[in-house]
């Protein structure tokens, strides 16, 4: 199907989301779009699926200009999207969410649904057991089931929003891999991002955008540096890692144990220094959530203690640790970080530590329109925090930190940024870091581990089975034993 997308517009209230938006994909191509967090890339996209409806501009499929106002009417025409979430009920076995969205009929043939579902995975190489319970599956087989399902509803044009967020580099490879393939077949897959090595990897044609706007295009392969200066206007100096002299203890871990199992083969022993950056490694489901959770007192240890600065906080609750100057930032800044429906001020009100009964909303305002200003959120002090992109969620997270921190846990910390977001968090953190704030971060990204981390302690089987000096490690050594293996000679550690 060729699609064409002409000055398309979607504001809300005052932001123009899509401010004149023209875009051409061929058919049978991998079309990526790429721009920076805020850019307007989702919101295009839904407009295109059906979820959102444009406030003016023509879509036309095929030379024939058609009306969507439903995803139901999208997936009539052709088109099907993955979000960056994959829309799965988890409630739901992968049969029941393979069936959303047929035909209505009075009786679903749940035998023939299956024998398509079996007959689309050996097809792709996916492996997904119908009867499996959908909270069971990792983001890539969730995104695994919504790809066949958009498929048998008989998606023609597939939109991915984001996909490679919050999954492995196995999974990442074997999405590229049916994502080609689809595209061999004559399927035209456009390929939303903000990650610069991805795209190229991946497409023929780029289209790139900013504050709304298409601001250019290009066939690829293509210099890097010209994609970085179309998304932002200049190049992108990375903020690198550089020395700080390391305090006293600020965490200290002795001999501990979790009772569900996740981190119960081996006791953990830790000690962290104030100034210490200390990265987390390790497949999805290792243990490194179960381990940070435990570190600020969200889990208990079954065995062993955890001391802050010095003091027993074992068994004690996440206040105690936050009256320890302790903070937690999750992976998922909207689901725990923040609270959806809520404004910005109402935010600041929430993390400031203002004892009176009354409301200063006069001061939760002033507050949030310097804070808004300093960390430059894109959005107002009115703003409600679903309606920020991924980076201004996460730039209002770090805006609520408190002026002192002994210790800060992260996961993901720059999951779906691109890379001025990514670079600012860094800045932010670092800064962090020379006063004397420890930092322990998950991260699925190597690079990420290695360019900020003083070290990297590795996560197998909800235990470390490695340390690494993160100054002297490599990408390859880091992958070979975040997979189990000790040296590139194969040495098996699990």
């Amino acid at each position: 199907m060729s699609l064409e997308l002409r000055n398309i517009h979607k504001h809300f209230g005052a932001v123009r989301a899509n401010d004149g938006i023209t875009l051409t994909v061929e058919t049978g191509t991998l079309h990526g779009l790429l721009g920076e967090n805020g850019a307007g890339k989702s919101t295009l996209m839904k407009v295109l699926s059906g979820f959102h409806s444009a406030d003016s501009g023509e879509i036309v499929l095929d030379g024939r200009p058609i009306t969507l106002a439903s995803p139901a009417d999208a997936i009539a025409a052709g088109i099907g999207m993955l979000h960056q979430d994959p829309l799965v009920f988890l409630p739901f076995n992968v049969l029941d969410n393979f069936l959303l969205g047929s035909p209505g009929t009075r009786r679903l043939d749940r035998r023939a649904a299956a024998s398509e579902l079996q007959s689309l995975c050996d097809r792709y190489g996916f492996n997904l057991d119908p009867s499996a319970p959908a909270r069971l599956l990792t983001v890539g087989e969730r995104q695994q089931l919504e790809i066949v399902r958009l498929l048998w509803l008989g998606a023609r044009v597939l939109i991915l929003d984001e996909p490679t967020t919050g999954i492995s580099a196995d999974q990442r490879a074997k999405l590229f891999t049916t994502l080609r393939a689809l595209a061999e077949e004559g399927m035209s897959v456009i390929f939303v991002s903000h990650k610069l090595e991805e795209v190229a990897d991946l497409c023929r044609r780029v289209t790139v955008m900013t504050r709304g706007k298409v601001v250019g295009e290009a066939v690829l392969p293509t210099p890097p540096e010209r994609l970085v200066e179309m998304m932002f206007g200049q190049a992108v100096e990375i903020q690198e890692r550089d020395d700080v002299a390391l305090g006293a203890s600020h965490l200290t871990l002795e001999r501990v144990r979790t009772a569900d199992g996740l981190l119960s083969e081996e006791p953990i022993s830790l000690d962290v220094k104030a100034g210490e950056v200390v990265g987390i490694a390790g497949m999805e489901g290792s243990g490194q959530d179960t381990f940070l959770r435990l570190c600020c007192g969200m889990r208990n240890p079954k065995e062993g203690t955890v001391a802050i600065a010095g003091r027993d906080l074992t068994g004690k609750h996440y206040r105690e640790y936050l009256a320890s100057h302790v903070k937690y930032l999750p992976a998922g800044r909207l689901e725990e970080g923040l609270i959806e429906g809520l404004t910005i001020s109402e935010h600041f009100l929430l993390a400031g530590e203002d004892p009176g009964l009354l409301i200063d909303w006069g001061s939760a305002h002033r507050r949030s329109e310097e804070q808004i200003e300093h960390y430059g959120i894109k959005g107002r002090k009115s703003s409600t925090a679903e309606s920020l992109s991924g980076g201004n969620q996460q730039r209002l997270l770090l805006a609520m930190l408190p002026p002192e921190l002994t210790l800060l846990l992260m996961e993901h910390p720059t999951r779906g940024l691109d890379i001025e977001s990514a670079n600012w968090v860094w800045e932010q953190l670092l800064a962090r870091r020379h006063q004397g704030t420890s930092i322990v971060f998950a991260s699925a990204d190597l690079d990420e581990l290695l360019r900020y981390s003083d070290r990297i302690l590795v996560f197998f089987s909800g235990r470390i089975i490695g340390e690494l000096d993160a100054g002297t490690a490599t990408v390859d050594e880091l992958g070979l034993l975040i997979g189990g293996r000790r040296s590139a000679a194969g040495e098996v550690s699990s």
